[in-house]
């Protein structure tokens, strides 16, 4: 099944769709002579670039971690998706200026019907990949799958929106419409681009993790804390799949080693269950101690006996 496809092989099919979609959408365009559609086969040339970009990303994420990459290279999905958003506001920019253009020039459209058929099959080709590589994002908690996917969403959209669009024109003759497409286009793409970008952003700053997911941390912690035990300094980041969480557990000063590092291991296993791909480091510090208070961050003290 194709879910169950290595993600990089999965991003290959963008890749070939890509190539497919691109050609068939210049082909509607050089046939139309529609600046709305021109804009469509332009957003298809960022695609074929991103998805290039997010295949090399994804292989260079699978590299094992090494000394100079402790915690792995997932964190290049990030830049990917990055590189994704900037290329999406670079095509909005473009097709917006072909739009204000064609608004100030208008031009006699041709053929539509064919342009139209054969823009509602590249739409449909890109509908089918985008589900696909939706479904594999959520699978392998890809960031930059979702990015790819998401693109290719807009792409769909843009590609209903600019149909929808001619069909009025076809039918009115109204050429004013099609450069008027070709803005709304333009715009629905800067948004899908400044969304990237945000997530990007948060990843590369090393944002905690989700609300959900810190909610389910912290219930699994209080479930292990009683009379005298206690957690702080709680941190948390995320690298691509990768989930990492660290903590102070505090426990009494008599307990034996062994005992306090079984009590670990069982919450490791715990969190191990909920949230997959997690690294868990554990420093256990005696709870009588002032000291094991010292070194606890602003914000970052829990379960405080």
């Amino acid at each position: 099944m194709i879910l169950h496809l290595p993600k990089n092989r999965i991003l290959l099919l963008s890749v070939g769709a890509a190539l497919i979609t691109m050609a068939m959408k210049f082909a509607a365009y050089w046939i139309t002579n529609s600046v709305g559609l021109l804009s469509d086969a332009a957003e298809s040339i960022i695609n074929l670039v991103a998805a290039i970009i997010a295949f090399g990303a994804l292989l260079i994420s699978a590299l094992p971690a090494d000394d100079t990459h402790p915690y792995g290279h997932e964190k290049i999905e990030y830049f990917s998706s990055g590189v994704e958003g900037t290329l999406i506001l670079f095509a909005a920019v473009g097709i917006m200026y072909s739009g204000i253009h064609r608004l100030l020039h208008p031009q006699a459209l041709n053929d539509l019907d064919l342009g139209l058929a054969i823009g509602l099959g590249a739409s449909a080709i890109n509908l089918i990949v985008a589900r696909i590589l939706l479904a594999s994002a959520k699978r392998h908690d890809s960031i930059t799958l979702e990015a790819d996917a998401r693109h290719l969403m807009t792409d769909v959209w843009t590609s209903v929106g600019v149909i929808a669009g001619l069909v009025f024109v076809r039918l009115t003759d109204i050429l004013t419409i099609d450069p008027i497409i070709a803005l709304l286009v333009g715009a629905n793409i800067i948004f899908s681009g400044i969304h990237l970008l945000k997530r990007s952003f948060r990843g590369l700053m090393d944002y905690r993790l989700p609300v959900k997911e810190m909610a389910i941390l912290e219930e699994i912690l209080q479930n292990h804390i009683g009379a005298h035990r206690a957690y702080h300094n709680l941190r948390t980041r995320k690298a691509g799949s990768q989930r990492f969480i660290e903590f102070h557990l505090l426990v009494p000063g008599d307990m034996l080693v062994k005992t306090a590092h079984d009590l670990s291991e069982q919450i490791e296993n715990d969190i191990h269950q909920q949230l997959t791909n997690t690294t868990v480091t554990v420093h256990i510090e005696p709870v009588e101690e002032l000291a094991s208070y010292q070194d606890v961050q602003d914000g970052l003290r829990y379960g405080k006996p």
